[in-house]
Formats: C-alpha cells, structure tokens, sequence
C-alpha cells in the first residue's frame, strides 16, 4: 500500500495537531499502521500504532497521555491526535504499515514494510 501523511504545521507549545496517513488500495484494512519521528539530528523513534482493526493501539511513554491514534478503514486513513505538544515532539512524522493481522513488532522499525513521505511538525517554545 502506497501511504501519504500529511497535517503537519508550526504550533505553539500546548497547542494540538491531527496528522493524517492515507493508504492507497483496499487492502489498508488489513495492515497494522504506525508512526514514527525523527527530530534534527536524532535517530528515528516510534510513537505510535494501531492494529488492523482499531482494537488495539500503543504509545510511546514519551507521548503516552497527549496522543491519540486512530483508523478509518473505510476512508482508508489513520490519525495521530496530538495534544499538549511541546517543544520536543518537533520532528517529521512518519507513516509506516505492514500488512499483518498480528500486530506484535509494532515498535521495530524494520518490521513495516510500507512508508509514507514525512510531516514536518514544528513546536514553538
């Protein structure tokens, strides 16, 4: 599946954004969908995931609390909720999905086979 993120932005501290990730074709129901970010000069790291049915989802501890993730299987889309953001949480945010029914690598970059273009989120102090 082809995954385009978007909805990033510049906001200030304590404000909130919704990251979008569409999926192209109609397998997106079947894939275990994530994000991941990557600030200046650090190394990517998950965030957060969601199974193929919305059932299950997991955070990091560092945005456990103040993001929320969610699907649209029939718009084809997931959503990343972010609230109280702070300074630290700038980094462009990736989409990334494997097409799995079992959800267990969800943190492990190299267990999605599919990723989207990053979303440049910016969070002023």
């Amino acid at each position: 599946v082809q995954l385009q993120a978007s909805g990033g932005g510049l906001v200030q501290s304590g404000g909130s954004l919704r990251l979008s990730c569409s999926g192209s074709g109609r397998t997106f129901s079947r894939y275990v969908v994530g994000w991941f970010r990557q600030a200046p000069g650090k190394e990517r790291e998950f965030v957060s995931a969601i199974n193929w049915n919305g059932d299950f989802t997991y955070y990091s501890d560092s945005v456990k609390g103040r993001f929320s993730i969610s699907r649209d299987n029939i718009k084809n889309t997931m959503y990343l909720q972010m609230n109280s953001l702070k300074p630290e949480d700038t980094a462009v945010y990736y989409c990334a999905g494997r097409r799995t029914y079992d959800s267990s690598g969800y943190e492990r970059q190299s267990w999605y086979t599919d990723w989207g273009q990053g979303t440049l989120v910016t969070v002023s102090s």
